[in-house]
């Protein structure tokens, strides 16, 4: 059982969240936030496995507030939503600590499946936004010991994982169970000493 809180100031936005995870079996809505300052109040009370972070909050921003509870409570999973792929603010907020991010406008199934993968050690995020954070650490050298320890199909994961891909796009794209990704990602994190994939991605490009 997954359990799941919500910051967001939209009323409208925040209630349909509400009523996507209170109707999905497997996941559990503890509690919702309509602002920053109550958000960093209420989580460390109600310890949920998974945030649902929108990052245009008024006053105090979604990035602040990760900014200010992931140190704390490292073992809080952030997901970053907003209305528009502002790279700037996501990449903000990766290097705050988030954990993942999605579009608002996502369809309900595919956020729940956005929140399952994050809640199982993925991360989640556009391939826009992949794209970017593998580009802040392409200068750097890759650690080549650690990555000819991965084999041919695990090299090809970690490829399509760095594009932002989910474990299910992963599994259509090269005609293998989603179990057997899951293993080969679970084979990854283990040989390069990651726990997830924002990790993997930055060792693959020597950070």
């Amino acid at each position: 059982m997954i359990s799941v809180c919500i910051v967001e100031d939209n009323d409208d936005i925040r209630q349909a969240l509400e009523q996507i995870i209170m109707m999905a079996e497997g996941y559990r809505f503890l509690g919702a936030f309509a602002n920053g300052e109550s958000a960093i109040e209420g989580l460390p009370k109600l310890q949920p496995d998974v945030v649902l972070m929108d990052i245009n909050l008024g006053g105090k921003s979604g990035i602040d507030c990760v900014r200010e509870l992931k140190p704390v409570y490292p073992e809080i999973l952030f997901m970053m939503c907003t209305v528009y792929e502002e790279d700037e603010k996501i990449f903000e907020a990766l290097a705050a600590g988030a954990n993942g991010y999605i579009l608002k406008k996502t369809a309900p199934g595919k956020l729940l499946e956005a929140i399952r993968e994050l809640a199982e050690g993925g991360a989640p995020m556009s391939s826009q936004i992949a794209r970017k954070v593998v580009a802040a650490f392409q200068e750097k050298n890759t650690p080549a010991g650690l990555l000819d320890n991965l084999s041919n199909r695990e090299h090809e994961i970690l490829e399509l994982l760095a594009k932002g891909m989910l474990y299910k796009e992963i599994s259509t794209r090269l005609g293998i169970a989603q179990e057997t990704v899951r293993k080969h990602v679970y084979h990854i994190y283990e040989k390069l000493h990651v726990n997830n994939r924002v990790e993997a991605v930055n060792k693959y490009f020597g950070r």
